[in-house]
Formats: C-alpha cells, sequence, structure tokens
C-alpha cells in the first residue's frame, strides 16, 4: 500500500470516526509546526495511526462501523407485568366501583400501555449508553494519536 492509498484510507477511516452517531469529537487537526514536508506528514500519520491502534486496541473505523448496542428484547415480559400490575390495580378499583371485571380489563389495557412505555424508554436509555461507550473509545485513540503526532513535532488540535 502506497503512502498516499494509506493516507487516504486513514482519512476514510477519521471520517467515519467523525460521523459517527452525531460524535461530538471531530477527527484533530493536524499541523506541520517543524515544517515537516507533507509526504513526511502522510507517513508519521499512518505510523501514528498504527501506533495508536495497537496500544489502545481501538481503530475508530471499526467501532464506527460496529453494530449498534443490541436493544433489550424484554418489551413483551415489560407489557406483561404491566398489563397484570394494571389488571391488579383495576380490580382493586373496580371492587371498590362494583365492577372488578371491568376494572381489572381497563387497568390491563392502561398497564400494557405503560409497560410498553417504559420498555421504549429502557430500549433509548440503552442505545444512548452504547453510543457513548463507543465514543469513549473513539476518544481514547484519538487522545493517542494526538500524543503520537505531537511527540513528531506537530500541533494536533
Amino acid at each position: 500500500m502506497t503512502v498516499k492509498h494509506f493516507s487516504n484510507s486513514l482519512l476514510a477511516a477519521l471520517l467515519v470516526g467523525i460521523g459517527f452517531a452525531g460524535s461530538a469529537t471531530a477527527a484533530p487537526i493536524v499541523y506541520p509546526a517543524k515544517g515537516q514536508p507533507q509526504q513526511q506528514q502522510q507517513r508519521d500519520q499512518g505510523e501514528c495511526h498504527s501506533w495508536s491502534v495497537q496500544n489502545t486496541g481501538i481503530d475508530p473505523a471499526q467501532v464506527a462501523s460496529a453494530p449498534p448496542p443490541p436493544t433489550q428484547s424484554g418489551a413483551d415480559g415489560e407489557r406483561a407485568r404491566g398489563a397484570v400490575r394494571g389488571a391488579l390495580g383495576g380490580a382493586a378499583i373496580g371492587a371498590i366501583a362494583g365492577d372488578s371485571g371491568k376494572g381489572a380489563g381497563v387497568g390491563a389495557v392502561v398497564g400494557t400501555m405503560a409497560g410498553g412505555r417504559r420498555s421504549r424508554q429502557n430500549q433509548a436509555n440503552a442505545q444512548q449508553q452504547g453510543q457513548a461507550q463507543q465514543q469513549a473509545k473513539i476518544d481514547t485513540y484519538y487522545r493517542a494519536y494526538a500524543a503520537c503526532l505531537e511527540g513528531r513535532g506537530y500541533t494536533v488540535k
């Protein structure tokens, strides 16, 4: 692989990392503070990419292209638990009002809706946590990448 091809591959990988999940972290901007020629900068960036992946165990292109975190499959269970809780509560209220059967039915429907809402909220929370974990991995890689380049005389922001 030529230096130019490697550089383009690295750039593509970094751009994938930037676009990941509305990421707040962008790829660092690298400036040759000691007047390094473009070819040297490309070589240094490629070597620092390899070093960063090796030392952190994190490749931003792989992290960004990883499938989304699995969502909880307990939606039916949550709805069923909600239905049971609602039916019990509705039956109790219905018993006070004089029609426990109707109260249980209404309570079951309301409980099922509440259980579904909780299930969707739990799935959204799990997805947000997964995205935050993936973003933290990308941030770790970028810190290592910047440290390597700064050690070679580049300004990295």
